[in-house]
């Protein structure tokens, strides 16, 4: 079964490795609702127990996706998921909302497309562009006092937005992307660190990209993938070359390998962390939990370490941000 981690303070215990269940709704091909039932099955059968969704999701269909597949053992399930990036006028004319009324009447929303009566962990998507942090946290710690929200995380903030948003409410974890080519956050986890905050990576295997696995030429029109700078020509193919060479060294998959360098990070950053692997593969689910027992040795580091100096191309165009939420 998979370790557990408890993230935060006071804390919420997970499993150590949770699961990204946006890609079974979109921006990876079209949405995959059977695929994605037999992969949270999976997943709970192998402790995969921390499970991550959001309302901009396919504007609501993976909530009722992930409702649909805990449905008979919310029990068993740390369930998270996220409000705020409003896209009811279309994606290009999204909104990062955070006003009082607007996180109350998401987080009602979000409860019944989930069929749950309270959510362990909600986060604010993004910060907001219509108030001020303080009045988001203070709706969101409303919540918790009603008993429909356990515990707050944020999403992309900075050490400031965090610093005054833990002086509302005890913030339990941010989400962030993070792998061997994003590592932002690492600016952000001192003050993580001496707040007791968790760290939930989203992407770390770089959506797809450091398993070796991804074909571009296959990639579908709405795949966000096939104009991200990052993904385009060969740039960036050496990083993913030496991800599959230190695999191939220690008898493990790129996949496998990106994973337990997040995971290797912990100590050194001084928070604890839950990494939510999206997938809609039975299969590639089980690798991933695998990692959870890879050891990286100081070779394998070494090679590893550098490689977010040499990508290029951003995370984000303006346009890929303007399409919809990721992560």
């Amino acid at each position: 079964m998979i370790t557990r981690t408890t993230l935060g303070s006071p804390g919420l215990t997970v499993s150590a490795m949770g699961l990204g269940c946006m890609g079974m709704s979109e921006s990876y091909g079209p949405a995959d609702w059977d695929g994605g039932l037999a992969t949270i099955d999976r997943a709970l059968e192998l402790g995969v127990t921390f499970l991550d969704t959001a309302d901009a999701y396919g504007t609501g269909h993976n909530e009722v996706l992930v409702g649909r597949a805990i449905h008979g053992r919310r029990d068993q399930v740390q369930l998270a998921t996220k409000f705020g990036i409003d896209r009811s006028a279309g994606d290009r004319a999204r909104r990062i909302r955070g006003a009082r009324d607007y996180v109350l009447r998401a987080c009602d929303a979000s409860l019944l497309r989930l069929g749950v009566e309270v959510i362990d962990l909600y986060y604010a998507h993004r910060p907001p562009q219509d108030v001020e942090i303080e009045e988001t946290v203070g709706a969101m710690a409303e919540l918790v006092e009603a008993g429909k929200v356990r515990h707050l995380g944020l999403s992309e903030v900075d050490g400031g937005l965090l610093r005054r948003a833990h002086a509302v409410h005890p913030i339990t974890a941010v989400q962030s992307e993070y792998s061997l080519w994003t590592r932002d956050v690492e600016t952000l986890t001192p003050v993580m660190a001496e707040l007791e905050v968790g760290l939930v990576p989203y992407s770390p295997l770089g959506r797809g990209f450091l398993t070796g696995t991804l074909d571009r030429s296959t990639l579908g029109e709405k795949d966000f993938r096939r104009t991200n700078p990052r993904f385009a020509g060969e740039a960036n193919e050496k990083i993913a070359r030496t991800v599959r060479e230190v695999a191939d060294r220690l008898g493990a998959t790129p996949a496998q390998v990106a994973l337990a360098w997040v995971y290797a990070q912990a100590e050194q950053l001084g928070v604890a962390v839950a990494s939510i692997p999206g997938t809609r593969s039975p299969a590639r689910l089980e690798q991933n939990a695998a990692a959870l027992e890879l050891t990286l040795d100081a070779e394998a580091l070494a090679a590893l370490d550098p490689l977010s100096d040499q990508v290029t191309g951003e995370r984000y165009t303006p346009a890929h941000t303007a399409e919809g939420a990721r992560g």
